[in-house]
């Protein structure tokens, strides 16, 4: 049995990963059961965890993974479909074709997964320059583009590690130039630096959020951020 306050932290994570497919962040957390302190939290998320609730992901800075749900909710976390981010394993694919949309492979895979361009690499930390061109094609999951044109970027640098964003890591956008406060986006700043921020706004301004508290909110007047895309799924190499 669970406790009322762990049963409200497991499915605030669990609603929260359905809807943007990342945990929160720990503040997040205390916020949203009013606590006073992250400490409570810790508490909480052992306590799920002992009970086989939660795993916490190795080598992942409070990355976390739901195993189950109360019986009244779910006896298994169902996998996610359609626009949510996902975290899958994988590998780079092959060098291959120019961008546009999101591509079927071979015809024997049963259209299961699609071809997404990489377009070069993007920025979680110090900006780095604009997208580049296609230098490869990886093979996505279907179910984690959905519709649309996408493009995929390999991420450099830490400050979207509590958004369960690493170093490394390749990050499946969806081309689109809008987005709502709170999406994780491709902003491209004064038309040559490309950063991968949490999209924010402060009055007639844009604020850059990072998911790291090493990193400063950057603020900017609106026309000088250009929203390129939205993060959708998440795909990382085990080595």
């Amino acid at each position: 049995m669970l406790t009322r306050k762990q049963q409200e932290l497991l499915l605030f994570i669990h609603e929260r990963m359905k809807e943007s497919g990342v945990p929160p962040s720990f503040d997040e957390m205390k916020d949203a059961l009013d606590l006073a302190s992250k400490s409570g939290i810790h508490r909480l998320i052992t306590a799920l965890e002992e009970r086989g609730f939660i795993r916490r992901l190795p080598n992942r800075a409070r990355a976390l993974e739901v195993i189950k749900l109360p019986e009244a909710y779910s006896a298994s976390l169902q996998p996610k479909r359609g626009f949510s981010p996902s975290v899958i394993q994988g590998s780079l694919g092959s060098p291959s074709a120019p961008l546009a949309a999101a591509k079927p492979p071979a015809a024997n895979n049963e259209n299961t997964s699609v071809l997404v361009p990489v377009m070069g690499r993007i920025a979680a930390g110090v900006p780095i320059s604009a997208i580049q061109n296609n230098t490869h094609d990886i093979s996505v999951p279907m179910e984690m583009v959905g519709s649309g044109e996408h493009y995929a970027l390999e991420v450099r640098g830490d400050s979207m590690i509590e958004a369960g964003i690493l170093d490394g890591d390749t990050v499946i956008i969806r081309n689109t130039t809008s987005a709502s406060p709170g999406e994780i986006v491709v902003a491209l700043v004064d038309d040559e630096e490309a950063t991968l921020k949490r999209f924010r706004r402060k009055g007639a301004s844009i604020a850059l959020e990072a998911a790291n508290p090493a990193y400063e909110t950057r603020i900017f007047g609106p026309d000088r951020v250009k929203i390129q895309g939205k993060l959708v799924g998440l795909i990382r190499r085990y080595h």
